[in-house]
């Protein structure tokens, strides 16, 4: 039999921390653009676009690779809403990582600006309406505050474990080798 994995695989971990910095960049850059009319609104924009398709892209293969590798187990004395939350969360976080990226491509070719990514065109994914674009850009900016507050809640959960429970869930994502978990904890299967 072969010994539980404690930590997630390097891809995956790499694939993890890539991830939040571009996500963090992109929720910074949306709020420049959305708080100025000077020259710098289409230097944001056009940092914007590009980086919106590579999330969707690395959400994408985060996916496939989740798929592929699984996830450690979660800490066996961790509390059945916990788990609950951990799961819930994760899988919010990848609508999230998939849904942004697609709603601004949408509100761009409803819009009809076009979408080029490193000068390639991309197809419009909807037709041109102004209705539509305004719907979506609604929904895209509603869920970017969502985005950010569940980024929040992560950060917390993160550090909890880190630091109060010290159950090696934090570690199972480092990016730094994993320690086993303090006072011999003991775990079991991980669903998120």
């Amino acid at each position: 039999m072969s010994p539980i994995r404690q930590q997630f695989t390097t891809l995956q971990r790499a694939l993890h921390w890539v991830m939040a910095i571009c996500i963090l960049l992109m929720l910074f850059i949306g709020v420049g653009m959305v708080s100025t009319v000077t020259a710098e609104y289409l230097t944001l924009v056009s940092l914007h676009k590009p980086l919106g398709i590579a999330i969707l892209v690395l959400a994408l293969l985060r996916l496939v690779v989740r798929w592929r590798f699984g996830a450690p187990p979660l800490p066996r004395d961790m509390p059945g809403p916990m788990k609950l939350a951990a799961r819930l969360s994760h899988i919010v976080f990848y609508a999230l990582m998939i849904a942004m990226p697609l709603i601004g491509w949408a509100m761009l070719a409803a819009a009809d600006y076009p979408v080029v990514v490193a000068g390639i065109h991309l197809p419009a994914i909807v037709p041109p309406n102004p209705a539509l674009h305004s719907s979506l850009w609604n929904a895209h900016k509603l869920l970017a505050f969502c985005f950010f507050a569940l980024i929040l809640l992560h950060l917390a959960a993160a550090l909890f474990h880190a630091l109060v429970r010290r159950d090696g869930v934090f570690e199972a994502m480092a990016p730094f080798p994993a320690h086993p978990p303090a006072d011999g904890a003991v775990v079991a299967s991980r669903a998120d």
